[in-house]
């Protein structure tokens, strides 16, 4: 029977991945967690508890994507992309530093979704007014989805899922996390300044000031980024109340819905779509799915090779299974498979490592996050389609030097 959930497994992954005639992804997910009921691979007991688990994480997913649609709707990433262009003043370098610094506090403030749906155009965009390559900006944004998507735990999906097993507050998961954070995204910085060295020295030269900068300034949309700030302590502080997550996520959202809506800058139809209430779903029923693998023999065998000390080498072969597990089934599956692999009793250590696995891994194939694949559609719908081989080329450099970094950063912050 451990076949047969592998294959519903898989079956689900390769559905979200390909995407044929555009349809969403519980399409499958559906059938597929209803084979796993009927099946007997995993009880209706624990479908509903695994559901109840994963609902406060999938509700927060909801409101953070409005969160950010409404920002971008407010002329958030419109006014990064002017101050992108303007801080660039012509030189492919300094928009390159300007496209990570942008990206890396989109990813940890608002989610790497946010980075690779809106981020991404707007990057393209300043390039592209700036006569300069849109290829290593691009790539930009992709990586740093992932390897930006460590710090906090409202930055990745793979984040939620994890906290609360932690034990750990918003504020001690941000400081532990914040070293790995900053040497992923500067080791990240000295392979594109090398990888692509090539084109960010193509740019045609810049004549003048107006040149420099062909894109009109836009106004700070101070309102914005000030609900946006409020709205991150009060992440950091509801841990300390019992508040969960997604009660200030859509506290949040509220209070920048009304002059959204009021303005006409949105309408009530674009947020509910901005939700993406069937991606939300397929997140629920492939936690079911999941469960069918991980209550069986490959779920014990993970738990079998797993480290249990906190060592820099068990620390390190932690994030090396999970990023492998990435690459193989994806990493939001991958995250459900290892949480229950380590059992409740795993050192947060672990988990923290497990983390920095599951999303920096993801940067060596196009499988390994949805983050990815989702890039891939937005670069593609504006003329700035992937390249496997760029891809994998610099995925080959960068992840394995990510992950070292990152996890001695980890192993030192807790030996501290």
């Amino acid at each position: 029977m451990s076949v047969v959930a592998a294959a519903l497994v898989a079956a689900v992954l390769i559905f979200a991945i390909f995407a044929p005639r555009s349809l969403p992804e519980i399409t499958v997910a559906i059938p597929a967690a209803v084979l796993t009921l009927l099946l007997g691979l995993v009880t209706v007991d624990d479908a509903r508890e695994q559901i109840l688990v994963l609902l406060p994480t999938v509700v927060f997913l909801a409101f953070i994507l409005v969160l950010a649609h409404l920002a971008d709707a407010l002329g958030l990433f419109a006014w990064v992309a002017s101050v992108m262009a303007r801080s660039a003043k012509g030189s492919p370098h300094r928009l390159l530093l300007s496209v990570f610094l942008a990206a890396a506090v989109t990813t940890a403030v608002l989610s790497l979704d946010a980075t690779v749906v809106l981020l991404t155009p707007a990057v393209i965009g300043a390039a592209r007014a700036l006569r300069m390559p849109a290829r290593p900006h691009s790539y930009a944004t992709a990586h740093l989805s992932n390897s930006a998507s460590t710090l906090l735990p409202v930055s990745n999906l793979t984040n939620l899922l994890v906290f609360s097993a932690t034990g750990l507050t918003f504020a001690h998961f941000a400081a532990l996390m914040a070293l790995p954070w900053i040497v992923a995204i500067v080791i990240e910085g000295a392979v594109f300044w090398v990888f692509f060295r090539k084109d960010l020295m193509s740019a045609e030269p810049v004549v003048s000031r107006e040149a420099a900068n062909p894109t009109p300034d836009v106004a700070a949309p101070i309102g914005t980024i000030v609900v946006l700030g409020i709205t991150l302590v009060g992440f950091g502080v509801s841990g300390f109340f019992g508040v969960e997550p997604f009660w200030v996520a859509a506290a949040g959202s509220l209070v920048l819905a009304v002059p959204a809506l009021r303005g006409g800058f949105t309408v009530p139809r674009r947020i509910l779509r901005a939700a993406d209430l069937k991606f939300c779903g397929f997140v629920l029923l492939l936690g079911i799915v999941v469960e069918g693998v991980t209550s069986g023999p490959i779920g014990r065998w993970l738990g079998d090779i797993l480290p249990t000390d906190t060592t820099f080498f068990g620390l390190l072969s932690a994030a090396a299974i999970a990023a492998v597990a990435a690459n193989v089934v994806n990493n939001l599956p991958a995250t459900l498979m290892l949480l229950a692999a380590f059992g409740p009793s795993a050192s947060p250590g672990l988990l923290l490592a497990m983390i920095i696995g599951v999303n920096l891994g993801p940067n060596l194939t196009y499988v390994g996050s949805l983050a990815i694949m989702l890039w891939r559609r937005v670069g593609a719908a504006n003329h700035e389609p992937a390249d496997l081989r760029t891809f994998t080329t610099l995925g080959l450099i960068t992840t394995p030097l990510t992950i070292l970094g990152s996890t001695a950063a980890l192993w030192l912050v807790l030996g501290v």
